[in-house]
This record gives C-alpha cells, structure tokens and sequence, in this order.
C-alpha cells in the first residue's frame, strides 16, 4: 500500500461517533501516515501488517478502529494486544481508556508480571472488553483457565521485533494458537526479520501491507548534542547540566541495574529529586516512581533500556545518555521518550575518546548531525544558584503578602536584635541567610586548570600541533617495496610499511612495544593515546604498524611527566613504552629494532637508529627477520 498521507480527516475515516468525540476531545484533526492507511483497513475487518518506527501513532491506528468495532453487551475480552513490556502495556491500556472516554461501561484491563494476580482475577471475572499484556502473563492466565478468548474478535502484536529480542516470540506463538480461526489480526513492527515475516505469513490472511518509510530515525524536533568526556568527571559534568541548564523532568540512561541505583543515590545526595528504575524494582515502586515523575514530585528518573521502554510522560523534556548505548536502536528508542506529540525535546549524550565511532555510527544512522555541547562553565552554574536563592526569597515575600502571613513576627525579632546587637539589618540579612544555607558552600569554587609539575607544557605542544595541523598536508604514502638484502639480514617475511617520511612540521616521531602480533590496530592506538593524554584524536599524526612494534608522529614538545604517563599505559595487552625514535636505545621492548627499518630522510637532529655511524644493535641467534653471520 503507498506510504502517501491523502488529505484525510479523522472525520472521513468512519469511526464510531462516541471514538470520534473523544478523538475531538483530544486534539487529533489529521491522521498520521500509518493511521490514514491502517484504520480503514481494520475498520473492514482485514487483517493488517505495518512496518513503521516508535512514535509514528501506531498505539491509535489500531485502537480507534477496534473501539468502534466493539459490541459492549459482550463481557469476555473481544480484543487482546500483545507489548514486550509492563511499561508499554500499561501506555497502551491508557491509549485505550483515553479514546474510550465517551464509551460508556467500557473496560480495558493490562495483565503483566511483577503485579498481583488478585486484582487482575478480580477484573476479568466482572468483565473486560479489551485486555494489553506481555505474552508471559497472558499465557499463565490462559493455562490457569482465567482468560477466555473464546470470543475475541481481534489480536494485535505490537512491536513484533522487540518481542522477538526479547525472546517471547514461542510465547507469541502459543498465544496465536489459542485464539479462535474466525479472528482479526494487525501485526506491527519497526523491522521485519525473518522470523517475524514466518509469522505473518503463517497466521495472517491477505493482510494490508502498510509501511511507512521515515525519512529519518529520530524525531526533527529533538535537539540532539554530545558532550566529549575530558577530565571533568562525569558526575560532576552532570551536575553542572542539571544546575545550569533548564528543564521540566529528565530521564537520565545508564547500561546497568547497579549504575541506576549508585547514579540516583548520588543525585539524592545532592538535593536532587531523583529516583532510579530498573529491573530489580518491584512493580508497585516502579509505577509509584512513574506517577510522582508524571505528578511533578520527581524531577529526575535514572533508568537502564528496558526499565524505561514505552515510558510517555509529557513533562519529560530532556533525555540524558549517561552511557552511550550498545547500539543505534537503543538510542533511537531512548531519546524517543522526549519530542513527543510534537513537542521540543533535548537530548544530551556523553561520549568517551574509545566510543567516538559510536557516536558517528548513531549519526550515520539516524541521518542527523549530532553537534558538539560546551558545558556550563561554573560562572554559569553560579549565576543559577544565585538565581534560585534569590527567587526562594521572592516566594517567600510573595506568599506571606498573599496570605497575610507570619513575617511580621520575624521581622520584629530583627528589629530587636538590631537594638539590642546594635547590628545592621544588612548583617542579621547576612547571617539568617548563611544559616539557611548551612554547610553546603551556595557558589562552586573558580576553576582551576589542571596543570601539575611541568603539564603548562602541554598546552604549549597543543597549541603548536594546532598550527601544524592547519598548515600541512599529509602526503601520500610511497608504495611498499622489497627491501634488498644486507650482508647478515634477509627480508622479513612478514608484511611490513615502506619508508617513513620524515615527520610534518611541529610534530616528532615515537616508537612503541606493540605490532601486529599483538593484534593491535590504529583504532586502538589513537584512542588509548587520546584519552590518556587528554589530545584530540586529529593531532596524532602517521602510524606504521610493524610486527613487534609502532612507529607514531606526535606533536612536538610533549611534557616529561605525559610521556612516562604514556610508558605505562596499555594496549592489547602491552604497554607502549613509548620513547622518541632517534633516541631509541633497543632497551624499550622485547626485541631489538631491526636493520630493515630506516627512515627515508634524515631526522630533525641528523640522528638515525642506533646512532650515527653505528650498525643497528642485535642479539645473537636468530629472530623473526633476521639472520646472524656466518
């Protein structure tokens, strides 16, 4: 079926008329693309199969069509939608009670795990019309006899592949089979594996393809911004965003049940409104936790992907990445808890020197550019302090105008004590506030640089490598040829890099312990040297990986106390060991360079390897690449 909106109203879709008031009552006027396709479709009775991504109003696409459909006399569930989780089951069931609003005695009930079963037993034996569940719970009802599904009339799969990730899909399955043959079913989707298409083909007769083709993953009215993890830690940088940057209620991503816990616990103790969600909360906190977020007494929720998934709360204006996530879907999906109904959303995502090639793969796959964020300097998160103490003392005024208040006592003990003290007013003002903010300092302290020892250096070695990053240009590299043999060598064996050209200017050239028989790739190389460092990845120059070593180019003039930092750090397994090539004594690894290498030119000191005029340094016996004399 074509993707393309007709210029439809809702009005022109023939919904029953109690679904269109509330449709009315709701704001819609123009349906979205997937729902000017599907509602007609399930409307006749078809059954449907649609391909569209989270937030495209799927959840009314296939819940206005079936309210109309519904025979209210009937007391067993005539419809019964599948979610992958508790949180999108219960969004669901609200979506349906909210179009429902002027269906008189209508009944939708969600059935999950980590909720009494009482309750929901209690329900189905006064009768329901439209029951959302996981498939794990609705199975264990219909094993236990108290779901009926002898008269349903329509079964919808929402979101398809995420059951199947979840690994539910035999659960599906089993669901599919218990239902009557004469039945309705709309299966939707945001991808179509293989073993979602099988299901499709096995249990849905002659549905209406329907797919909507986004232009792009996330939503245009989402502000999306990175923050490029340096030295500053990262609660401390999220502090500063919470102080300094406006908000309504944020819901802050971290990969682990443990990091939720440890995160919100650290926000509390700094009299933040926050609270954690993961799998390990029982549902009763978990929907409590919701609600206070929903009500405006938690301004704050720190929660792991599943936790959160299918979470709509519209005060929700900032999603924060705390860890980046494991993949570009879960990112989609994350941020999609903002921006919704067309409303602005902020989303923030913090992001390490080693996972720079996830936030271009999230970029590349979303199609948005993902711009780079300065954070708040501590003038800033000052000037909002000072703001907030400021205003808590307009309240106060106002309040106590408003209600004729209690101030006329408090200020009649000022006024003593200023007699009695004989101390300003201005100082008592003073001293009250001071009281009231107790220990905690109400200004954060200037920033200092970081600059131990001699590291003044190592602004100087970035600013030159600035200079020399704008005025060079690399050249190609020559092709590899075979090097000749010497009297005592032969080639090595192994691939190895042609000759080295000399280094660009303001950089030098460093050798390091770890090649190719350690596995290691210039990925590895940049990223560990970039984050040690504190270096933009861009001034780290030509790198030839040899089999037991690395030849590098970095900016010149690096600090002592940065390069024995460097000696010690690691990768694959090795440390680098990193020294200067022509000061290069054949001490800093496991085997002595060899006489194949020479640089092309000579070195910005004249001197070569191992010294001038000298052979280069071996070890008796024999080694990868070389052969002692006769």
């Amino acid at each position: 079926m074509s993707t393309e909106t007709p210029s439809l109203r809702f009005a022109d879709l023939g919904l029953a008329e109690p679904v269109m008031a509330a449709v009315a009552e709701v704001g819609y006027e123009t349906p979205s693309p997937i729902q000017a396709a599907t509602i007609p479709a399930l409307l006749d009775g078809r059954d449907v199969l649609g391909q569209a991504q989270t937030g495209t109003g799927k959840t009314a696409a296939f819940a206005l069509p079936l309210l109309s459909r519904l025979d209210l006399k009937q007391g067993k569930p005539q419809v019964l939608v599948l979610a992958p989780t508790r949180e999108l089951a219960i969004q669901v069931a609200e979506a349906f009670q909210r179009y429902a609003n002027k269906i008189p005695g209508f009944h939708v009930l969600p059935i999950y795990g980590g909720q009494s079963y009482y309750p929901q037993l209690q329900a189905l034996k006064r009768g329901v019309h439209v029951v959302v569940g996981t498939p794990g719970r609705v199975i264990d009802h219909l094993d236990r006899g108290t779901l009926d599904l002898s008269e349903l009339k329509a079964l919808v799969l929402d979101e398809a592949d995420e059951m199947l990730r979840m690994g539910f899909i035999d659960d599906v399955e089993a669901v599919l089979k218990k239902v009557p043959e004469q039945r309705q079913v709309a299966l939707f989707s945001a991808t179509m594996p293989s073993q979602i298409r099988r299901i499709a083909q096995t249990y849905l007769r002659e549905p209406v393809e329907v797919t909507i083709a986004a232009k792009t993953t996330t939503a245009t009215n989402i502000r999306q911004r990175y923050w490029f993890v340096s030295g500053l830690h990262k609660l401390d940088a999220l502090t500063r965003i919470l102080e300094a940057e406006p908000y309504d209620a944020m819901i802050i991503f971290a990969r682990t049940k443990s990091a939720t816990d440890e995160l919100a616990e650290k926000l509390q103790a700094r009299g933040l409104a926050a609270a954690a969600i993961n799998g390990d909360v029982q549902q009763a906190q978990r929907e409590k936790t919701i609600q206070q977020l929903k009500d405006g007494k938690l301004d704050i929720l720190v929660a792991t992907d599943v936790a959160a998934r299918g979470l709509d709360v519209e005060r929700i204006s900032h999603v924060l990445n705390y860890d980046i996530p494991y993949d570009t879907e879960s990112y989609v999906h994350r941020i999609g808890r903002t921006g919704r109904a067309g409303r602005s959303g902020e989303a923030i995502l913090f992001v390490s020197p080693r996972e720079k090639n996830m936030l271009r793969a999230i970029e590349r796959a979303t199609r948005q550019p993902i711009a780079e964020m300065q954070l708040p300097t501590v003038e800033s998160v000052n000037d909002a302090r000072v703001t907030r103490f400021l205003s808590r003392i307009s309240e106060t005024l106002a309040l106590d105008e408003s209600s004729g208040g209690e101030l006329g006592f408090y200020r009649e003990l000022v006024e003593r004590f200023e007699r009695e003290q004989n101390v300003p007013a201005i100082e008592v003002a003073a001293a009250l506030a001071k009281l009231l903010q107790g220990d905690t300092p109400l200004l954060l302290a200037p920033e200092r640089k970081r600059e131990p020892q001699d590291f003044r250096q190592q602004r100087e070695y970035v600013e030159r490598a600035e200079r020399g990053a704008e005025r060079r240009e690399r050249p190609a590299r020559e092709p590899r040829e075979s090097r000749p043999e010497r009297e005592g060598f032969t080639p090595r064996p192994k691939k190895d890099v042609g000759p080295r050209q000399p280094p660009d200017a303001g950089m030098e050239t460093f050798r390091i312990e770890v090649g190719h028989m350690h596995g290691v790739k210039p990925g590895n190389i940049v990223g560990a040297i970039a984050n040690e460092a504190e270096l933009d990845s861009k001034y780290i120059g030509r790198i030839d990986i040899h089999d037991d070593h690395s030849i590098l180019d970095l900016p010149e003039g690096m600090p002592k106390p940065l390069l024995m930092h460097l000696k010690k750090v690691r990768v694959a397994g090795q440390a680098l060991r990193l020294q200067k090539l022509d000061e290069y004594d054949g001490s800093g690894g496991s085997a002595k360079p060899r006489g194949g290498f020479r640089p092309s030119a000579p070195r910005p000191h004249g001197a070569k390897p191992g010294g001038p005029g000298k052979k280069p340094p071996h070890r008796k016996g024999s080694s990868a690449g070389f052969k002692p004399k006769d």
